[in-house]
């Protein structure tokens, strides 16, 4: 893989510092509860429902035992003490509160163990559920294989969920491996969870279970068309983070943006509420091995992305360290970062493809989520849609888990069809075009390898040398290209070695003489001739003209590939 030299005893000062800041809140993880953990709780013995109005089951009993300043015992206890006074489940009690024909106080206290017991019973068979949910999903990924990386990742965001499966259906059946159902505008300042499918939304469509569940059969249907599975992710986060958790939980998400500091930062939610409930929630995705996904992307949209970029990496390490004290396995998180620094800055691509790779070696085991420049997309949609095409060359280049797609008409409307059909197919093609390009040791080793007119030839005639493995690469920091194009050196001068070495070495090779002793690493094939280079060119320091190299390569591909049609060669195989 791309690596890049960083200094490890930083790495691990950087991750010590976040496990201390992280255990300061132990306190609050161990001995505290919310109003949502308490809803969740009543949702995992299986409350569902709502008013006529649309008011959560869940909400009125947190409510009741509220009045009745009653909620210090934990809304569960009161439940369970109701269900063994009179006989009914969990739902039964929930639908009398509903009606007012219930007092969950007012009832005589039952036999402590027996509530313990029934607790557990009860809450087991929703976990049950949850287990199978896991077992499933990982019996379809053993069925269909694994999800690719990067992972193609798309939005769809209409407001009316029958809406959302059709045009998630169209963008998988276009190569989307991952759908995002988009949460309407503020549903994250919202203290309860809508009920049922809903079809109005503004920005985006409600979070509900009930709109979980329909995605989820669409997407296992198209999963069976396709013979891939897809992937299925919303947003937990905000007033109602364990709640809407566990509902993905339930009807198998397969990712839930969750975020541990999103609500304190952006949506001025009370930071111990925040923390404790992403505690809670991940708590649950850890269990239903769903994947958490971070917003450090965030950060990057609201400030500048080169002064601002130590927030992203100080964020990454805090969501780390929150996620491991849950129980999130290092391969379930889905830490992220974003391409959004101002392209017209000088070498800005070369920052980006830093930014990645910090991440990306920093995280190794994490399917990072790569979001796509928006801060600085506009009306010009051929320059966005060119940048997102840059966007895709470093999320494949750099090995990134997840990649959201951009859309070249985001700055101006809401995404058609069409245009997530184009932003799918300008990744495959960069997927395609660089899918080895990340398995280079250092940057300036690409290890390019490319059809070699001459090396087959050269097969043909003389086995032995085959063995030699003619290729073009660079060698220990100096590539060949740049030696054989140096600015002494000219084209003409190029062409009359070319030619001679050629058969030079072409009637060494079939009289069985040495070829003077040169390794692989020497032999360079330009166009349709050999260059033998003197070693002691190879020998020099690392210090070259990118522009060069760059140009070599460029030279070098295309002469390949006009060699290869000329002599009409397959363009494949060994170099």
């Amino acid at each position: 893989m791309l690596k890049l030299d960083l200094d490890q005893s930083l790495v691990q000062r950087s991750r010590k510092a976040a496990e201390k800041i992280t255990g300061d809140f132990d306190w609050l993880f161990s001995s505290y509860s919310s109003v949502s953990i308490e809803r969740t709780v009543l949702r995992l013995l299986g409350i569902d429902g709502a008013t006529d109005d649309g008011k959560p089951y869940p909400n009125l009993i947190i409510e009741q035992l509220q009045a009745a300043q009653a909620l210090r015992k934990g809304a569960a206890y009161w439940v369970a003490n109701a269900m063994l006074a009179k006989n009914c489940s969990a739902q039964q009690v929930a639908d009398a509160v509903a009606n007012g024909e219930l007092e969950l106080t007012m009832l005589p206290l039952q036999d402590p163990d027996a509530i313990y017991s029934l607790l557990l019973k009860s809450s087991s068979e929703k976990l049950s559920h949850i287990k199978a949910q896991k077992a499933n999903r990982a019996e379809m990924f053993a069925k269909y294989g694994p999800r690719r990386v990067p992972a193609i990742y798309v939005i769809v965001a209409t407001g009316n969920i029958y809406e959302d499966v059709t045009q998630a259906k169209a963008a998988a059946r276009e190569g989307a491996d991952i759908i995002a159902v988009i949460r309407s505008t503020a549903q994250s300042l919202l203290d309860y969870v809508p009920y049922g499918a809903t079809t109005v939304g503004f920005g985006g469509t409600y979070a509900t279970q009930e709109n979980f569940r329909i995605m989820r059969k669409a997407l296992d249907e198209v999963s069976a068309e396709l013979g891939r599975y897809i992937s299925l992710t919303n947003y937990a986060s905000g007033l109602c983070m364990p709640e809407i958790a566990v509902m993905g939980a339930i009807e198998r998400l397969d990712l839930m943006l969750n975020d541990a500091m999103y609500g304190i930062l952006f949506r001025d939610i009370n930071p111990k509420r925040t923390l404790l409930d992403q505690y809670f929630a991940r708590m649950i995705n850890a269990y239903a091995g769903i994947e958490i996904q971070t917003g450090e992307d965030n950060y990057l949209t609201t400030s500048d992305a080169i002064e601002k970029a130590y927030t992203v990496t100080a964020s990454q390490l805090l969501n780390e360290s929150f996620a491991l004290r849950s129980g999130v396995k290092p391969e379930k998180m889905g830490l992220g970062h974003a391409y959004e620094i101002d392209p017209e800055l000088e070498n800005s691509f070369s920052y980006e493809l830093a930014h990645a790779l910090l991440t990306r070696e920093l995280f190794p085991d994490a399917p990072v989520k790569y979001m796509p420049p928006t801060k600085f997309a506009s009306g010009n949609i051929f320059k966005t849609h060119l940048m997102d095409a840059m966007f895709n060359f470093i999320g494949q280049l750099t090995g990134q888990g997840v990649q959201l797609l951009g859309m070249m008409t985001e700055a101006i409307h809401t995404p058609h069809l069409v245009d997530r059909s184009l932003a799918i197919e300008n990744a495959q093609y960069l997927f395609r075009a660089v899918r080895t390009w990340r398995y280079a040791l250092v940057l300036n080793r690409i290890g390019v390898q490319a059809p070699v007119p001459v090396a087959l030839v050269l097969k043909k005639k003389a086995p032995c040398m085959w063995q030699c493995s003619v290729f073009f690469r660079t060698v220990e920091g100096v590539g060949l290209m740049d030696v054989l194009h140096a600015p002494e050196t000219s084209r003409e001068g190029c062409d009359r070695i070319s030619a001679g070495l050629t058969d030079t070495f072409a009637r060494m090779c079939t009289a069985g003489l040495s070829p003077m002793g040169l390794m692989p690493d020497h032999i360079l094939i330009s166009g349709e001739r050999t260059i033998v280079v003197n070693p002691g060119i190879l020998r020099r320091p690392v210090m070259f003209s990118r522009v060069r190299l760059a140009r070599g390569l460029r030279m070098a591909t295309s002469r390949f590939g006009y060699a290869c049609a000329k002599k009409g060669l397959p363009g494949e195989g060994p170099v």
